[in-house]
């Protein structure tokens, strides 16, 4: 049965995307720290982030690494905070968190977000991507 993040890629399920290429795919969480708290996934399934072979893990960085600007151009933030918990969802992923200071980098911070927020926020990330 294929992941809640690969039905999110594929379709299936919606969501706020950021951005995508042949390999990856980037949209909002929907429980946010902070705004513009974003997922990058690879698009192949694979379990846990240390199963991700070596040449597909590195360009998920380098994948990051191009939008990671444009989430600090939209959102306030003094960074860009990296997190990898792998226990959430059986799909490699990382979160990009805009933060203000490490306390931001907390998952009992997480609070639903309204739709139409996400979108907007989404919205101010896409257009920053160069």
């Amino acid at each position: 049965m294929a992941s809640l993040f690969t039905r999110i890629i594929q379709g299936e399920i919606p969501c706020h995307k950021i951005y995508e290429d042949e390999n990856y795919f980037a949209f909002l969480e929907i429980r946010p720290i902070n705004p513009g708290h974003t997922l990058v996934v690879p698009k192949k399934e694979v379990d846990y982030i240390f199963k991700v072979d070596d040449e597909l893990l590195g360009g998920m960085m380098v994948f990051a690494k191009r939008i990671a600007p444009a989430i600090e151009k939209a959102v306030e933030c003094k960074r860009l905070g990296i997190m990898v918990a792998g226990l959430e969802v059986p799909h490699a992923h990382i979160h990009l968190i805009p933060i203000m200071g490490l306390g931001d980098l907390n998952f009992d911070n997480q609070k639903e977000a309204d739709s139409a927020e996400l979108a907007k926020v989404a919205e101010e990330i896409r257009k920053c991507i160069e």
